[in-house]
């Protein structure tokens, strides 16, 4: 199996930008635990134009990150893995499990409690983070491998981003959403009238986004409605899409700046005295248990079925324990994990503080426990 340019050059950046994202985060938990926390801490919360500069990277910057979520899902229904319905099915089955077996372990722990809000939480995966440990295995794994976790991760992520749109809005106002679809439905017609030109899309996303900000939804998915009004016309690798030359330009800002400063932003936990038992609270064991016991457990289990119903096939060179491998690592949630969190427990620093811990600490168990089960893997036979 080959793999297009463009997504090799994606997966190559994921490697690097994971890269940065634990820097970035170490720096964060060490500034936090240090001397100079609470000014830290403290920076994150200043007010511009209304809003803290914590909020602006979460609601702001993070839009951003969502339009590059979205045009990557665009790019691959259109010309990649989800393109062929026989292709797309197994990741798709494989995400519904990654979605629907870790939410049910936290609600079955935290049903009825007011941490019941972070079934949300162990729901999706980090991309950046679960390519770029999957980059490190190099040659020994497969190239359908890596292509099944890349459409798997965007369809988790295309599951959260539901989630978040559902059940994660406040204060909501029906004329402001009006506003925002109102936008949104020129710009797909503007999209129909074959409009090439990126400027009305983007000054249509910023008016979207604003009124977004003020119904309720979270602005973020503005991001999202926005790639999927972008046209995207040619093949793939074919540079005369719109959609392909955005995706192209943000590649390297999101996953060099905007992700960076997110992490930055929201990694500064404090392990106070009473840690352990944060830890250990019902609500930590779901999302630690959702992440890494409901990830591979559903992806597994749903892709199974899947293929003994006859629904779909595993793609070729793809075996058993490579699936399984892709669910352990899958159990990185980080960026969409954190960023729900923040949603979940928006006024409970006590508990954003512990579930980070708990998703921070999922985490890099699941990246470990997924390298190193792919590692003893007998290696695929050369491509």
């Amino acid at each position: 199996m080959t793999l297009t340019r463009t997504f090799t050059a994606f997966f190559e950046s994921e490697k690097v930008a994971a890269a940065l994202l634990v820097l970035c985060t170490l720096v964060s938990l060490s500034i936090a635990n240090s001397a100079f926390g609470p000014a830290y801490l403290s920076f994150w919360q200043i007010s511009l134009l209304g809003l803290s500069l914590e909020h602006w990277v979460n609601d702001a910057l993070m839009a951003i990150f969502f339009l590059l979520i979205g045009l990557e899902l665009e790019r691959e229904l259109y010309v990649g893995e989800l393109s062929d319905l026989r292709n797309a099915l197994l990741p798709i089955v494989a995400a519904m499990g990654g979605i629907m077996v870790p939410a049910g372990i936290h609600f079955a722990l935290n049903s009825g409690t007011p941490t019941q809000a972070g079934m949300g939480i162990p729901m999706a995966t980090d991309i950046a983070f679960a390519l770029g440990a999957l980059s490190l295995l190099g040659k020994r794994v497969p190239a359908s491998l890596k292509i099944f976790l890349a459409a798997l991760a965007v369809m988790d992520d295309l599951g959260a981003i539901i989630v978040i749109a559902v059940f994660y809005s406040t204060q909501f106002s029906l004329v402001y959403l009006l506003a925002a679809l109102g936008v949104f439905a020129a710009l797909i017609v503007a999209n129909r009238m074959r409009v090439l030109s990126l400027i009305p899309y983007l000054v249509g996303g910023l008016l979207m986004w604003f009124f977004m900000v003020k119904s309720g939804v979270h602005a973020t998915i503005a991001g999202v409605l926005l790639a999927f009004a972008i046209p995207f016309t040619g093949r793939a690798d074919k540079e005369d899409s719109p959609s392909h030359r955005l995706e192209h330009a943000l590649h390297k800002p999101v996953a060099f700046i905007i992700l960076p400063i997110f992490a930055l932003a929201n990694t500064g936990v404090v392990f106070d005295p009473q840690w352990r038992e944060g830890l250990l609270s019902a609500n930590s064991l779901g999302v630690m248990g959702g992440l890494l016991v409901g990830k591979p457990l559903g992806i597994v289990v749903f892709c199974a079925l899947a293929v003994a119903l006859g629904i779909c096939r595993l793609p070729s060179q793809l075996r058993w324990p490579h699936i399984v491998g892709a669910g352990l690592l899958s159990g990185i949630g980080f960026t969409m994990s954190i960023f729900i969190t923040n949603l979940a427990f928006a006024d409970n620093l006590a508990l954003i503080n512990s579930s980070k811990m708990a998703v921070l600490f999922a985490s890099a168990t699941a990246g470990v426990a997924g390298v190193l089960w792919l590692l003893a893997i007998r290696p695929a036979k050369p491509q």
